[in-house]
């Protein structure tokens, strides 16, 4: 099942991107696993958006809590919910 995450960031630029390369690698062994569905920074600098494929909320927790960016102190809080896709349009998608 998809889980959507709304993770708010700690607001300290050089504390985030000091982080950064171990956060997409973790992410990437996470697409490697089908645990990842997508991801990406919110455009104002409030978090990201992280869409998981897990089997409970607990599972999402764990996934969050295992990233570099949650040991850093980089995610500060969360929303995690359900998620169903209804519709996709290839179109937006980005190209590799």
């Amino acid at each position: 099942m998809k889980y959507a995450a709304l993770i708010e960031y700690s607001q300290d630029k050089a504390l985030v991107e000091s982080h950064r390369p171990a956060h997409r690698a973790y992410l990437t062994s996470l697409i490697e696993k089908n645990q990842l569905f997508a991801s990406g920074p919110t455009e104002d600098g409030y978090g990201a958006l992280i869409i998981y494929e897990a089997d409970s909320p607990e599972g999402v927790e764990a996934l969050m809590k295992a990233d570099p960016f949650h040991a850093a102190g980089v995610f500060l809080k969360w929303t995690v919910r359900p998620w169903k896709m209804v519709f996709f349009n290839a179109n937006l998608a980005p190209k590799a």
